[in-house]
């Protein structure tokens, strides 16, 4: 029996989310358990950095699997990638330590999330409808980038969450917004998110931008805890997981990595 660390990469437009359900929608989690039960061996269940939802991408998600394969780490790579669907890929399978855990050892995770300004030119409106949000309306960029400095550092983010039972703190690293290949992106990195936390974090960005709230509004929108006086909830098909960080947060070393994997 040995343990491995998967890195994975996939569309998440045509699965129900990362994690198995019990009534039998697609998922990226049962998709990859399907592929290992076609493989000689035993297969434990797959366990991810983050359990991202329906819609949501990945660019380089985490897991880790408990096998008794004794296929190579570079031939089980391309063993399960032969029998996967065309939407998830594994890009590297390596040894781990028996006791690592993808969810529980990660010390930080970094999400992207794209728009595509198309108040002036529409193109690419129906081509990248699943991997971006179109935005029509004016926006004020300057006061958006200027808000975003709220949200960095410490705090309780309860105004962001959607259903939350856990802790409603967390510590958001980076909080930047950038333009990047013809694109409005958002970058930002915490050492946790609560349930749909990364996409009302845009939302409130975008009332901002359209004039809806102000800059100097937004810490009493955290402080209030109020999630009736944040953003709406975008779509999720903007959204990517990026990385998933086992060490303390390096925005350097973090940076070098995204670009890499940035689309």
């Amino acid at each position: 029996m040995r343990r491995l660390r998967l890195t994975l990469e996939y569309d998440g437009t045509g699965f129900a989310g990362w994690q198995r359900q019990p009534t039998g929608e697609r998922t990226v989690q049962g998709s990859l358990e399907a592929a290992l039960a076609a493989l000689p061996g035993w297969h434990g269940p797959v366990h991810a950095a983050g359990r991202t939802d329906a819609g949501v991408h990945a660019l380089a998600m985490v897991a880790h699997v408990d096998t008794s394969s004794a296929i190579p780490e570079h031939k089980l790579r391309l063993a399960l990638n032969a029998h996967l669907p065309r939407d998830v890929v594994v890009l590297a399978v390596e040894h781990a330590a028996p006791d690592f855990e993808a969810q529980y050892h990660c010390r930080y995770r970094r999400y992207l999330y794209r728009m595509r300004p198309m108040r002036l030119d529409a193109r690419g409106a129906a081509l990248h409808r699943q991997r971006c949000l179109a935005v029509f309306a004016a926006l004020d960029l300057d006061a958006m980038r200027a808000a975003t400095t709220a949200f960095v550092g410490e705090h309780d983010f309860a105004a962001l969450a959607t259903r939350e039972t856990r802790s409603t703190r967390r510590t958001i690293h980076l909080c930047d917004l950038r333009d990047e290949h013809g694109e409005l992106r958002l970058h930002v990195a915490a050492d946790g998110f609560l349930r749909s936390m990364v996409r009302t974090l845009v939302g409130t960005l975008l009332s901002v931008g359209k004039g809806a709230l102000t800059v100097d509004e937004v810490p009493a929108v955290l402080e209030s805890g109020d999630r009736a006086r944040a953003g709406r909830n975008v779509p999720p098909q903007g959204l990517y997981f990026v990385e998933a960080g086992y060490e303390p947060w390096d925005a350097a070393r973090s940076e070098a990595l995204a670009t890499d994997l940035v689309v």
